[in-house]
């Protein structure tokens, strides 16, 4: 399996690794033991298989000319039936843009018409918590929405990321490839 994956600038990486720290250190959730070397992202696209020599060619040339993206984050949300909390960047048309011109592009690759990173089905987030039963979500959203301020940052880097081991401890999904955005 593989993502494609926005990365932040250094500042909002911190911020949400903050997160991810305080609700561990109050037993909330730890899922930042979850991806071995986890960086805070969010997800633009996945992938069942792939060319990954061909991908990373097409990285190269397409986000040359990319541009950083400005984010804000100001909403703590959740997906229904998930049991994940998540930080959601308002949408604004650059991020939009983005994320639609990387799926046009590397239209090819698109192997699942069910993916939720598609075009149309594709709910920008950052997770804060996953794999969270009923009680513990709410716990995770009270002490989120109570401790959270909002965050302005930008996305600076696109990375190709591959998962290579899934146990009970977690997984690993190392960056193989990434490009820093103009």
């Amino acid at each position: 399996m593989y993502w494609f994956i926005a990365l932040f600038d250094e500042q909002t990486e911190a911020q949400v690794k903050g997160m991810w720290k305080e609700l561990k250190e109050h037993s909330l959730s730890y899922y930042i033991d979850e991806v071995k070397d986890g960086r805070p992202h969010i997800t633009i696209a996945s992938y069942e298989q792939l060319d990954k020599e061909e991908y990373i060619s097409k990285i190269d040339t397409f986000y040359e000319e990319v541009e950083k993206v400005e984010l804000t984050f100001n909403t703590v949300s959740s997906f229904l039936n998930y049991g994940t909390i998540f930080l959601a960047p308002t949408v604004t048309e650059n991020l939009l843009s983005l994320h639609s011109a990387h799926h046009r592009h590397f239209e090819r690759f698109n192997g699942s018409a069910d993916s939720l990173y598609l075009p149309g089905k594709w709910i920008p987030h950052c997770t804060l918590a996953n794999d969270l039963s009923a009680e513990d979500l709410a716990n995770v959203y009270q002490y989120c929405f109570n401790h959270s301020d909002t965050i302005y940052g930008r996305i600076e880097e696109v990375a190709l990321i591959e998962r290579i081991d899934e146990n009970e401890e977690g997984m690993e999904a190392p960056i193989i490839y990434s490009k820093r955005l103009t």
